[in-house]
């Protein structure tokens, strides 16, 4: 299996710290004027979704999780678990409340989500990086709110609330980054 050093941590890395599989969040290489270097970093559990940080020091190895993806459309909500189908095999797959914590805002009806799989288990899921969905909430715009920089919350389909300019109207449909929650444009 791979090992990865301080030296290679960056955004995105993935690493097993005590079998358990993180993804590296954000980091921070640290050269204080006394004393050898370090890394100071926030990882997320694939498993959990919790953000823990951690120092790393030079010397520190850390293996590499074995983690396959697999595309999949979200079919349903039972009440306890979401339900998503294989296109190829069709096989129906559940994964808890927790394991789709993060992702769970964004799921609508027959949307492709990729199934994050370790060790032969499904243990969380990601939406697709950009989205189009309908705003179903939003409050009206009111005379002079013109200004350029200005924003209102909007409520998307799937249930997540991001900023929007002011010219956004229930009904209309926009464009969203899932992985920062942000509005990037209005779909015509």
């Amino acid at each position: 299996m791979a090992t990865i050093s301080m030296g290679d941590i960056k955004k995105n890395v993935r690493l097993i710290i005590g079998e358990v599989p993180y993804k590296v969040v954000e980091f921070q290489h640290v050269k204080p004027g006394k004393g050898a270097a370090f890394v100071r970093m926030k990882i997320k559990s694939y498993l959990n979704g919790k953000v823990i940080e951690k120092t790393v020091h030079a010397g520190d190895k850390f293996e590499v999780p074995e983690i396959t993806y697999k595309t999949m459309q979200y079919l349903y909500d039972d009440g306890d678990m979401y339900q998503f189908m294989d296109n190829e095999t069709y096989e129906q797959l559940g994964l808890t409340y927790e394991q789709c914590e993060d992702a769970s805002k964004w799921f609508v009806d027959g949307v492709l989500v990729d199934i994050v799989f370790y060790k032969g288990n499904a243990i969380t899921v990601s939406a697709p990086e950009t989205m189009q969905l309908k705003v179903v909430e939003t409050p009206p715009n009111f005379k002079g709110d013109t200004s350029s920089g200005s924003k209102k919350p909007a409520t998307l389909e799937g249930g997540a609330v991001v900023q929007v300019p002011y010219h956004i109207l229930e009904g209309d449909t926009v464009k969203v980054n899932t992985v920062d929650g942000e509005y990037l444009e209005k779909v015509k």
